[in-house]
């Protein structure tokens, strides 16, 4: 079976799990935001906010969302710029729920959803040039061939525009410095969360570089510490009691990544890619 099929089928049970604890918002939030205590949901919302302002989205633009999930972020992200969104991901039953927030908000017009083949990132269905910017948060992670993706959004950006986004990383860390180290830890992240692999800082750099991306940005957003915050202080008693949908999947999954997490191996990293003029 394609490992895209199997992220499609994943997020079949996932979509109960993660909304029963993280509501709308399926990604981390932002460290500083966190570190000022707001909630949860609130300082998500700021780490899209940073995202868009960082891509200079602005009102009438129009602008592809991968990976949108339920709809969240995007909508999110939409409210707040007044930019015109199309969230796009590989699970209808995803799709589907987005639909009917953005009707239920008022922003149907504005934001729009669409369901994807699963190897249609390699092909998107879009005319070259014809998006403003581009964001993903937390989604790239579980595509396997991530230089197509990356090559199709420069394609369909117009020139000068920005692809933006934050994802899921592993990396050296404290004692755990080789790859076998590392992959300790990372292995069965990858296997229980529906990653082919988790890339680094360096890999999406990469990837980006050679799609024709000038990236503006690439760095870990908890340097030198441990990729903690409110998901391991508020959420952890959640997911370890959860009693959903393959119940026992995601507890191992969130043991898996509290050994991660504490190895210091898995964090965060934001990017921003510009496509030259």
């Amino acid at each position: 079976m394609l490992h895209e099929h199997k992220v499609q089928q994943f997020y079949d049970s996932a979509r109960h799990c993660y909304e029963a604890i993280m509501g709308e918002y399926w990604h981390h939030a932002d460290p500083e935001a966190v570190a000022a205590g707001l909630p949860r949901y609130r300082a998500c919302q700021v780490l899209e906010e940073r995202v868009v302002a960082l891509c200079g989205i602005e009102r009438g633009q129009r602008v592809l969302d991968w990976g949108s999930g339920i709809g969240g972020p995007t909508l999110h992200m939409a409210r707040v710029t007044g930019a015109s969104f199309i969230g796009v991901c590989n699970n209808d039953r995803l799709t589907q729920q987005a639909r009917k927030r953005a009707a239920e908000l008022g922003l149907s017009d504005q934001v729009s959803f669409k369901t994807l083949g699963d190897t249609e990132y390699k092909n998107l269905p879009f005319d070259d040039a014809s998006f403003d910017g581009a964001t993903f948060m937390e989604s790239v992670c579980h595509v396997p061939d991530k230089a197509a993706l990356f090559r199709e959004i420069f394609r369909i950006l117009k020139p000068g525009s920005r692809l933006g986004g934050m994802d899921w990383i592993q990396r050296p860390f404290g004692e755990n410095q080789s790859y076998e180290q590392i992959m300790k830890f990372i292995e069965p992240v990858n296997e229980l969360v529906a990653m082919p692999a988790l890339g680094t800082i360096q890999d999406y750099t990469s990837f980006m570089e050679q799609a024709g991306f000038r990236v503006a940005v690439a760095k870990d957003l908890v340097p030198g510490a441990k990729c903690w915050g409110v998901v391991q202080d508020q959420e952890n008693p959640q997911w370890l009691g959860y009693d959903g949908p393959d119940a026992d999947m995601f507890r191992d999954g969130e043991k898996a990544l509290v050994a991660a997490r504490e190895a210091g191996v898995f964090s965060i990293g934001m990017w921003v890619g510009v496509k030259p003029k």
